[in-house]
């Protein structure tokens, strides 16, 4: 077995990595027995000591144990998943609750967010391989592929919101933030004709993908609305007459605390879209309108995934919840 260990990692991790990815793989079954010291050390062209090393270095990961006559074996992890999201948010929290509470009390979920972070993301997929039977990841870009995903059994790994760029045979359950977020806008078109300018606030931090500025560009262009894409909040004035169209909580917030400084009423004065709809909006004011995936739905199908081992490639369909803000 030709392997090249670099100079950047000890050969004791690069070689705990390899194996633990080997068994990750399904090389090394559960509960069986891996090669002796001597096999590996033969096989891998390192000492002893450097395969004793990353034994320990698996054996404190969780990955295998030991006992006395049975030598070093894998872990049985079948009831272990990785559940890593992007950041916390109202509407995550509902995507997680429905997901868990699908699942029966016999599996483990180990919860973890990433914060659009790619050093912490491969960080922690890197250190996950070979430590779970089933893998639920929200990546960091939503315009790239993380390498390590490539390391994962693809009947193994879940993607969730990731973008529209090919993700080949892995499973996938999606929102469309471009043609769909159109859709949904052209579902609002007789109320939004009552406007006299429509304010997209994506703002410039903002990890949601750029694609959705686009197509609102392009509804209010193929409706002939007059339209401005904002990407900071620190000047903006609330106005009669517009609506406002919020990706982020803060955000909404935001304008209705300025809307009430000026003395506008929302769904009355002005308008009001959230994106992703959570339970406040539905006691904000008279109620704000949000236009959202089910996001109860995607944890559902997410933990059928996990019970059933069923490949799914699905993009969920964006939905208007209309309230008294528009």
């Amino acid at each position: 077995m030709k392997t090249i260990f670099t100079q950047q990692i000890t050969k004791v991790k690069q070689l705990a990595d390899l194996i633990s990815q080997d068994i990750s793989m399904g090389r090394y079954k559960t509960d069986t027995a891996l090669p002796s010291i001597n096999q590996l050390s033969h096989d891998y062209k390192v000492s002893r000591d450097t395969v004793f090393k990353a034994f320990i270095d698996l054996k404190e990961r969780g990955i295998i144990d030991s006992t006395p006559g049975k030598g070093y074996y894998v872990v049985n992890r079948q009831k272990n998943i990785l559940f890593l999201l992007d950041e916390y948010s109202p509407f995550k929290d509902t995507l997680y609750n429905s997901f868990v509470r699908r699942l029966s009390t016999q599996y483990k979920v180990d919860l973890w967010f990433h914060q659009y972070n790619e050093s912490l993301f491969n960080a922690l997929l890197r250190d996950s391989i070979g430590r779970y039977n089933k893998y639920v990841v929200m990546n960091f870009d939503n315009e790239k592929f993380s390498p390590y995903l490539y390391k994962i059994d693809a009947s193994r790994l879940l993607l969730l919101d990731f973008g529209r760029f090919d993700k080949r045979e892995y499973s996938y359950i999606c929102q469309d933030f471009g043609e769909a977020f159109y859709g949904a806008m052209s579902q609002l078109s007789d109320r939004l004709q009552r406007y006299h300018r429509l304010i997209l606030f994506l703002p410039k931090e903002s990890k949601h993908p750029k694609e959705t500025c686009e197509y609102f560009k392009k509804f209010c262009m193929d409706n002939r609305l007059d339209y401005t894409v904002i990407e900071t909040m620190d000047e903006q004035e609330v106005h009669a007459g517009e609506v406002y169209i919020a990706i982020r909580q803060v955000d909404v917030v935001e304008i209705v605390k300025r809307s009430r400084a000026a003395g506008l009423t929302c769904g009355e004065d002005f308008g009001l879209i959230a994106y992703n709809d959570t339970p406040a909006y539905e006691v904000i004011d008279k109620g704000i309108t949000a236009m959202s995936i089910d996001w109860k739905e995607m944890g559902t199908m997410t933990a059928d995934f996990i019970l059933t081992g069923k490949s799914v490639q699905v993009y969920l369909p964006t939905k208007i919840h209309l309230r008294g803000s528009l």
